[in-house]
């Protein structure tokens, strides 16, 4: 079968096709047809090497953390895979039966790719981790990536006031999710355009300890700031939590954001499509910077 592996730790260039042999269901596994995987910066840091010592890779490796396909009775499912294991950018991928989910019925398979890893982690971060209410103020800073998207969602339907920030090429995407308020991160530091305490800050974006700093200060005494990037320092004094929070696979929590978009609750953005051959450009551009929202990689013809 068709598949693209990494058989060193480097840059984008280590990716490389395959052709391997299709692999074989084990124990609580089960063989996924892959239709599409999308692309994850997390993806882009196994490939580099730099969590070699927190997440051990057996070498070649193939990356896709997300999978969207169908299983070999016919069942349509998307699910967010172990990150050590092997990926979906392989035409077939084993993956453990608890992971999967059934896909929404109300976009293309391919696109459901877009969903798992980082509607998830938006979930765990607003929910599990900060205990988002109705009626509190939330920044989301960098809500106009991947998880950024399904956060502001998210957030708006539980009835928070969502700040959040993004620049010009994905304001209009971003204030169509829900945005209450949108900051130019590009025009100045976000803590200096935030004119009243928020209640939660979700950052997703990598920043300075001065930067950490100022987001912290912006919380309201008793508030909390979740981030997937950089650490936040505590502040004790004024009681607000600091997490650093690592997404984890939870099939149950992926059935919900399913229900959701196929009522219509929860818009699935894909930003670009690629075909599985194009997945070392795709790693290129995101070194780059060119990457805006979900980028889909899709392996069925």
């Amino acid at each position: 079968m068709r598949a693209i592996r990494f058989h060193d730790f480097g840059d984008p260039g280590v990716l490389r096709p395959d052709e391997i042999d299709r692999p074989v269901a084990g124990p609580g596994q089960v063989l996924v047809r892959v239709a599409a995987t999308s692309f994850n910066p997390v993806d882009a840091a196994l490939r580099a090497g730099y969590l070699r010592e927190a997440m051990p890779l057996t070498l070649p490796h193939t990356p896709g953390v997300d999978v969207a396909g169908t299983t070999e009775d016919g069942r349509r499912v998307i699910g967010f895979l172990p990150m050590t294991e092997a990926g979906a950018a392989a035409e077939w991928v084993a993956a453990p039966a608890d992971v999967l989910t059934a896909a929404p019925a109300s976009i293309p398979l391919a696109d459901a790719a877009a969903v798992p890893a980082v509607a998830l982690t938006a979930w765990q971060g607003l929910f599990e981790h900060a205990g988002l209410q109705a009626g509190q103020r939330v920044l989301i800073n960098g809500a106009g990536g991947g998880v950024g998207g399904y956060a502001v969602q998210f957030a708006k339907a539980a009835g928070a006031h969502v700040l959040a920030t993004a620049s010009a090429r994905s304001a209009r995407t971003v204030r169509e999710q829900g945005a209450d308020e949108l900051l130019d991160y590009t025009a100045g530091p976000v803590a200096d355009t935030v004119t009243e305490p928020v209640d939660v800050v979700l950052n997703l974006v990598r920043a300075d300890d001065a930067a950490m700093a100022a987001l912290v200060r912006l919380v309201r005494p008793g508030g909390v700031v979740v981030t997937t990037a950089s650490p936040a320092p505590e502040d004790t004094e004024r009681k607000v939590r600091t997490v650093s929070m690592y997404v984890r696979s939870d099939a149950a929590q992926l059935a919900q954001v399913v229900e959701r978009i196929d009522a219509g609750a929860v818009r699935v953005d894909v930003s670009a499509r690629h075909p599985l051959a194009d997945l070392p450009r795709v790693h290129e551009a995101s070194e780059a910077g060119r990457l805006r929202g979900k980028v889909v990689i899709e392996v069925a013809p």
